[in-house]
This record gives structure tokens, sequence and C-alpha cells, in this order.
């Protein structure tokens, strides 16, 4: 177990090191971690819609039962999904409220916010 985690981490440093090298300051090193961290994001969203689908696709194949697995991991993946999206909802709300202002959103890109700006 040890030689697979120690082999693992060997690999995601070897992969990771030439982007932090030529990482020239803290800043860069930021936005790249910012980054990866934006990634992440939309990777755990698709993931927990995955299971909320899956805890469907459970409940309507077991209809007839009374106590279906598939409705509780379709309320786990609601339950994720509400989370994920109401910390991004307070995020938002704290930068507007303090008046920060970044390059980069904390929602992902994919998303689009009508701000208000041109009359749109």
């Amino acid at each position: 177990m040890r030689k697979i985690i120690g082999s693992s981490f060997l690999a995601a440093a070897t992969v990771a090191l030439p982007a932090l090298a030529s990482a020239a300051t803290l800043l860069d090193t930021l936005a790249l971690f910012n980054t990866f961290l934006n990634a992440m994001i939309g990777l755990f969203i698709t993931l927990a819609i995955v299971v909320f689908f899956w805890g469907l696709i459970k409940y309507l194949m077991h209809a007839g039962e009374e106590a279906s697995e598939g409705l509780s991991i379709m309320f786990y993946g609601v339950i994720a999904i509400f989370v994920m999206v109401s910390i991004w909802g307070i995020i938002r709300l704290l930068q507007s409220t303090f008046k920060v202002t970044s390059t980069d959103p904390v929602i992902p890109k994919g998303i689009q916010i009508n701000t208000g700006v041109g009359g749109f």
C-alpha cells in the first residue's frame, strides 16, 4: 500500500514539477493553484449530479419496493449540489459586500452571470 501511495505521489510530482518550475512568482503559483481548484469544483459538481442520476436510476429500477436505496442516494446528491452552490452564493455575497474584486471569479467559467453591465 505504501509503495502505491509513494509511486502515485512521485508521478503527480513529476507531472506538476514543470508547471511549478515555470512559475516565476508567488502570484503565478497561486494562479496555477486557483486554476486547479476551479477545475476541481467543476469536477465535484459533475460528480454530485452523476450521483443524483445514479440514485434516480436505482430508484426507478426498484420502484415497487418500500425502502429504496436509490431514494437515499438521490437525497445525498441533492444535498451535495445544494451545499456546493450555497457556498458559491455565500462567497459571492461576501465579495460584493466587502468590495473584493478578483480577476478570476469564484464561479467556474462555464456558468454565466448577468451582472447588469451594459443594460443586459
